[in-house]
């Protein structure tokens, strides 16, 4: 099924997601190719903090299907590595280790440390030019939102490159009072940033960390219904990714967002729906 837009989580290999998404019976080396049976995208995260081996990369191409997107994330030690335009001989070396995958790599995706402040632009303006690479960038250094000059310079930079800001909206977790471990985790970890919609490209991209009850995303949830609509509505083709603290119920926070985008676009086809076995009946003893 293709859709309009390309959905996803930000991995594949939950297996709490047996009691809601993926067959009980489902075996962890079945997980991909069930998730994307249902979603057409995943993010990479995996590839931030280790490299897969080149066996593991030649089994996910021979699962994904064509339409799939894998937006991977340069490895830590490239994004976070130093000087950017330095990092140009390992960034060709981690491409060529996901080539099997071919164009279901797209865009790649560029996530910088807080520490990345504006001083550093040049680093980022040499590594795009060097990489010439479909790209985008997530940036958590406090100037750049602060819609003054530094947020200036860096949209121009990547507009002008033909570079995707990832938005990232943390709003719906960090709205979350909970004291639940992986709660305070996440919020520990996430960058409390104000979220900055863009489209400097057909593909905008967004990330969105949801709060663990899955209704009190919708206040948050539907401005992003409405913002992904338009940018389809304009002929782009929008990525999101549905996160929620320990991401047990990620699967289920994106079933609920493309449920509300079916009713902003009548004709927006549903996600399919994978068999489960129907439980067994517990025959008491007569």
């Amino acid at each position: 099924m293709l859709l309009p837009y390309y959905l996803g989580c930000p991995s594949w290999s939950e297996n709490a997601w047996r009691e809601y998404l993926y067959p009980e019976s489902a075996r962890p080396a079945e997980f991909l190719n069930l998730y994307s049976q249902v979603f057409n995208a995943v993010e990479g995260n995996t590839t931030f903090y280790a490299r897969p081996a080149a066996t593991t990369v030649q089994r996910w191409a021979e699962t994904m299907p064509e339409h799939f997107r894998f937006t991977a994330k340069f490895p830590g030690d490239i994004s976070h590595g130093g000087d950017l335009r330095e990092q140009l001989t390992a960034a060709e070396t981690f491409l060529q280790l996901l080539s099997p995958l071919g164009a279901r790599v797209s865009p790649l995706w560029l996530q910088l440390p807080a520490t990345f402040s504006p001083q550093r632009l040049a680093e980022l303006a040499g590594f795009i030019d060097g990489l010439e690479r479909p790209l985008a960038v997530e940036v958590r250094h406090r100037e750049f939102f602060t819609k003054g000059d530094a947020e200036r310079m860096l949209n121009r930079l990547l507009l002008d490159r033909g570079v995707e800001r990832i938005c990232l909206d943390p709003r719906a977790l960090f709205s979350c009072t909970s004291t639940d471990p992986s709660v305070l985790h996440a919020q520990s970890k996430k960058p409390k940033v104000p979220p900055r919609p863009a489209a400097f490209t057909l593909f905008p991209q967004v990330r969105f960390i949801g709060h663990p009850e899955l209704e009190s995303n919708d206040p948050f949830l539907l401005p992003w219904v409405e913002k992904i609509a338009v940018w389809i509505e304009e002929g782009r083709t929008p990525y999101i990714f549905l996160h929620t603290a320990d991401n047990l119920l990620a699967a289920k926070l994106a079933q609920r967002f493309h449920a509300q985008l079916m009713v902003r676009l009548p004709g927006l086809p549903a996600l399919p729906e994978l068999y489960r076995e129907p439980a067994v009946e517990q025959l008491g003893l007569l």
